[in-house]
């Protein structure tokens, strides 16, 4: 394990939390912003994150390619509302559940920064969207949580960030694709 890798996460680290937090801010939830992703720096995510450190890829697919798995995934999912794994129980009938509204808009904003984070120069209105349909999708998600992120990302790859990623679009984009949660038990 290099020294310079500790600084460099942490760089990392900080710079897309600095980008979740500015694109929170435009949707009206700063707070979430604020917060996103602290235990990145607990110690089980920290170490192995600094260890499989490559300065291109989330550390934790480097470090799933090595191993099979990433004990800093499993620790951050189980932690952070804002992953749609998170969201999900194989042992349900029905194995994932509607995000609530805070929560999918914080994931938005988390996607968009990994792609500008790790994409830097190279990253287009399109990337999230394409990155999106040919990794993300292929998983297990809500199927009102997929319709309402591709809505998203391809919104933004027509109109870009700014247009798409305010309070009023995201909260008519959630309302058209997610039933509320405390909207179900009235059906």
């Amino acid at each position: 394990m290099k020294i310079s890798n500790i600084f460099k996460h942490i760089a990392l680290v900080l710079h897309h939390k600095w980008v979740v937090f500015k694109l929170c801010c435009k949707v009206g939830i700063p707070w979430r912003g604020f917060m996103h992703d602290w235990s990145k720096f607990s110690p089980t995510e920290f170490w192995e994150s600094v260890k499989y450190y490559d300065g291109h890829k989330s550390p934790i697919t480097v470090c799933k390619a090595d191993k099979g798995y990433s004990e800093a995934w499993l620790h951050h999912k189980g932690r952070n509302k804002h992953h749609y794994q998170y969201w999900t129980d194989l042992s349900l009938p029905e194995k994932t559940v509607i995000m609530p509204y805070k929560y999918a808009i914080e994931m938005v904003c988390d996607e968009l920064a990994s792609g500008i984070v790790y994409n830097g120069k190279n990253w287009t209105q399109n990337t999230q969207l394409e990155y999106y349909m040919n990794k993300e999708r292929k998983n297990l998600i809500h199927p009102q949580i997929d319709k309402f992120l591709m809505a998203t990302f391809t919104e933004v790859s027509k109109n870009g960030i700014n247009k798409t990623l305010t309070n009023k679009n995201m909260k008519k984009l959630y309302e058209k694709y997610c039933i509320r949660m405390e909207n179900l038990d009235e059906n």
